[in-house]
């Protein structure tokens, strides 16, 4: 369930071609974004009919928080940097690594995919629209990535999901944004 891991990070503060500069992280940005997620769950059972609330995070901050939560986890995507832009545009590379033998010859061991994206955000879900896919540099449709997302579904055994679903935000969060170099998430 590649995509559903990529919008849950994306959003885990509360539950083109790019060049990445990879695996360094700041352990100080990553605290304060799990601090940060500390801090919602404590608010999720108190009552509140003020204003939305806003927690801003740069890109680097999320950046380490992705970059720490892969290193400290067991699953297929291995890296996920990324880029963000006015009017919930990013960019990112995400790696993909598959163990075992026997994959479907559609799935390499190591895939490295870069996008360019929108978000779109309505009623409480939230949804990636890729403009551009790149395989290993190569141009690739969007719907291969959605193949390579069934296969590892039925690989790993984990629930199927596409880039075409919507996805709820984490509880309590109403709305995001992406802003040159910052994430803005309302609750």
């Amino acid at each position: 369930m590649v995509i559903s891991v990529v919008f849950f990070m994306i959003l885990g503060v509360f539950s083109s071609h790019l060049s990445f500069a990879q695996n360094s992280y700041s352990l100080e940005d990553a605290l304060k974004v799990l601090k940060l997620i500390e801090m919602a769950e404590a608010e999720k059972g108190n009552d509140y009919s003020g204003p939305l609330r806003e927690v801003m995070l740069t890109e680097s901050e999320l950046n380490s928080y992705f970059a720490f939560r892969l290193e400290h986890g067991e699953d297929v995507m291995k890296e996920l940097k990324l880029k963000l832009f006015d009017e919930n545009r990013m960019e990112g590379r995400v790696v993909l690594r598959f163990k075992g033998q026997n994959l479907p010859l559609l799935l390499n061991p190591k895939m490295v995919f870069y996008f360019d994206a929108v978000l779109k955000v309505k009623e409480g879900t939230v949804r990636m629209v890729i403009r551009e896919l790149f395989l290993n540099n190569e141009p690739v449709d969007p719907l291969f990535l959605d193949t390579v997302i069934y296969l590892s579904s039925k690989f790993l055994g984990t629930e199927n999901a596409s880039l075409n679903d919507w996805y709820e935000l984490p509880y309590g969060i109403k709305d995001l944004k992406l802003k040159q170099g910052k994430a803005y998430f309302y609750y």
